[in-house]
């Protein structure tokens, strides 16, 4: 058990079904020494402004030695800090601030594949095929009279081939290897007992030195059907072409869920247990076996990313998902946006139909962005999901009403996306450019040199300090969501109130309400006595495309 563990952590181990998690992008959240890269003493620097913020916790991106390939999930030391980063130390002393401000902290673990620069994949390199060290990776012999061909065609989420081949130590060619990601990020072998102890050995690192949480990157696609002939794969990442009875040869297979029941049990040698929650892009009827006490615990919730501005859609979603919650005992998670995505502001500013990978191709002027209509629903869908029972994960910069950098110069693109797709998608840059602290420009209080993403001019006006005690601002707005949140939020119950076109109603247990006004005209609804609006309202008029908080 970690030196940071508190006696009142011994009374609340279920601390994480009701908290709200806000998701650090390291890289791009504070940079301390100028070098245009965000990094640990970064973080500690803004502890005060996540307490300030009262979320119950964090969860970091890889911060781990890495090319940057893929934004750092291509990691080549998955028990250290990149040295651009800061070290150890500088991650105990940030685990320390952070549980001295009542803040849990989460870390990212990526399983199913390491950086091509790992010392294990390096170490299979050099040896011959059919070697141990080969075993811990997924290399194959390719087809063809010489082997010029890779051995299947399955596809990667990257670009058009998963698999790439290898040189021989005499320049000669060689085996290829699998790579479901960017050919930098080589697939583990899961059938390696040395793949298993290894990640059981850095969960027990992390946990040692007072990491509270996991989330597990890609926690769907360990297990891998690798017999031949080989399954077809035809598509890769559409959750609507997977089979539900764990056949996919790639993807959600049933025996990953041995390898998370061992993971739980190191979770649980600690007091209070460890928790996790999966990255499980699967169909909603497998999600569950990711969120079980005997495995993760906790599985994130997509639905609602792809869900449309109507309240009969987020009725349906928001039920299905307590209802599957609830059969595992465990807790919804609520989220809008992440690194992965375009920030959900600019997707509540578009029409229902956009396709965003096409959207962002034209620098986002096609369509144009409404934005106060993003605004608008932003804010209301931000109080909306505050006020449901389960966990809500923020992504950073959301509390600031940021919208996507959709205009970034092709030549400051990093995505792996943009750079292996051969310009068909933009990728996901927008999302990840970093924070404005304060409104001058060029470093907006992000760094005191050249932020790493080129940052907008329009970023001083939604910067922490130009927002900071502003009445009516959107940081202002989560800030008083949240720390309401804390007194409001007892257990998991709810109550649906209203079945009307364009009203989202229900009661929280202890007798307070959240109704949201989906439409584009106010309405009159008995508000009785007004905890929170998002909106400014007048008697028991709600105004368009608002929530509000109230008891009655």
């Amino acid at each position: 058990m970690s030196s940071t563990d508190t006696a009142d952590e011994h009374v609340n181990a279920e601390w994480w079904r009701q908290a709200v998690v806000y998701q650090i992008y390291p890289r791009s959240f504070a940079d301390s020494d100028g070098d245009g890269l965000g990094d640990v003493r970064g973080i500690i620097s803004r502890v005060p402004y996540l307490r300030e913020l009262a979320v119950d916790a964090v969860w970091l991106s890889p911060f781990y030695p890495s090319a940057l390939a893929d934004g750092g999930y291509d990691v080549d030391d998955y028990r250290n800090v990149d040295p651009r980063l800061g070290s150890l130390d500088d991650f105990d002393h940030m685990v320390a601030s952070l549980h001295a401000a009542g803040i849990k902290i989460f870390v990212d673990i990526v399983p199913n594949h390491s950086s091509n620069r790992h010392e294990w994949f390096q170490a299979a390199l050099a040896s011959p095929e059919g070697s141990p060290e080969r075993d811990r990776y997924l290399f194959r012999d390719g087809r063809g009279e010489h082997g010029e061909l890779p051995p299947n065609d399955w596809p990667s989420h990257f670009g058009p081939s998963a698999w790439t081949r290898t040189t021989n130590a005499d320049g000669t060619p060689g085996q290829w290897y699998l790579h479901l990601f960017a050919p930098e990020q080589p697939d583990f072998n899961w059938d390696n007992p040395d793949v298993e102890a290894d990640f059981i050995r850095t969960l027990r690192f992390w946990s040692d030195r007072g990491v509270d949480g996991f989330r597990i990157d890609v926690a769907h696609a360990l297990k891998k059907d690798m017999s031949e002939p080989y399954k077809p794969v035809p598509t890769i990442g559409i959750m609507s072409d997977y089979p539900i009875d764990g056949s996919h040869p790639l993807f959600d297979r049933d025996d990953l869920y041995e390898v998370y029941r061992s993971w739980r049990a190191v979770f649980n040698e600690y007091d209070p247990p460890r928790v996790a929650v999966a990255e499980a892009m699967v169909p909603v009827e497998r999600r569950v076996n990711y969120a079980r006490a005997d495995t993760l615990g906790q599985a994130f919730n997509f639905d609602l990313l792809g869900t449309p501005w109507r309240a009969d859609e987020f009725r349906s979603t928001i039920a299905r998902s307590l209802e599957l919650a609830h059969s595992t005992e465990s807790s919804s998670t609520w989220t809008l946006s992440n690194h992965d995505i375009v920030r959900h502001a600019t997707r509540f500013g578009l029409p229902n139909e956009t396709h965003l990978d096409t959207w962002l191709l034209t620098n986002g002027t096609e369509p144009p962005v409404d934005h106060e209509q993003a605004t608008r629903r932003a804010r209301a869908a931000a109080m909306l999901l505050l006020a449901l029972p389960g966990s809500v994960y923020l992504y950073q910069g959301e509390e600031l009403g940021l919208l996507e950098v959709a205009d970034l110069p092709v030549e400051a693109l990093q995505d792996p996306i943009w750079l292996r797709d051969a310009g068909a998608r933009k990728g996901r840059d927008g999302a990840r450019v970093p924070l404005p602290w304060t409104p001058e420009a060029p470093g907006y209080g992000f760094t005191t040199g050249t932020a790493h993403l080129p940052m907008p001019s329009w970023f001083a006006d939604f910067a922490v300090e130009s927002q900071r005690g502003e009445a009516g601002s959107t940081l202002e707005l989560y800030r008083d969501a949240l720390h309401a949140r804390r007194e409001l939020q007892t257990s998991e119950g709810l109550t649906w109130l209203d079945h009307s076109d364009n009203v989202l109603w229900f009661r929280r247990e202890n007798g307070w309400n959240s109704l949201t006004n989906f439409g584009a005209e106010s309405i009159v609804a008995p508000v009785g006595e007004v905890i929170l609006a998002s909106a400014p309202i007048a008697g028991d008029v709600v105004p368009a495309e608002s929530t509000i908080w109230f008891r009655s």
